[in-house]
């Protein structure tokens, strides 16, 4: 099954990463991935208590990483592969405009 994780960051601007079975990862390896991005970022939680569900800290990383690192196929396609395992969709769509992630 093919995983699609697509990244809206602008009007003009739209990230599309296919995924082949091949490059999958478990969802800890995602999880601490993530985690890793979200403190090298200096991103801040979603919400005032602070509280941070996986798919708060999918979105701001992807917001923090913006363009520049979508665009570095690299760190895009590791992006790609730890949100669809973290959030265990073969199909997300994040756009960092309206900050929503649909499946």
């Amino acid at each position: 099954m093919q995983r699609v994780v697509r990244v809206i960051v602008s009007a003009d601007q739209d990230f599309r990463f296919e995924l082949s079975h091949e490059q999958t990862i478990a969802n800890d390896v995602a999880r601490q991935w993530l985690d890793e991005q979200f403190v090298a970022l200096d991103c801040e939680p979603l919400r005032a208590s602070g509280k941070l569900l996986m798919v708060d800290k999918v979105l701001v990383v992807a917001q923090e990483a913006g363009a520049k690192l979508m665009a570095d196929p690299a760190w895009g396609i590791e992006f790609a592969k730890a949100a669809s395992a973290s959030l265990g969709k073969p199909v997300v769509t994040i756009d960092i405009a309206t900050m929503s992630v649909t499946y």
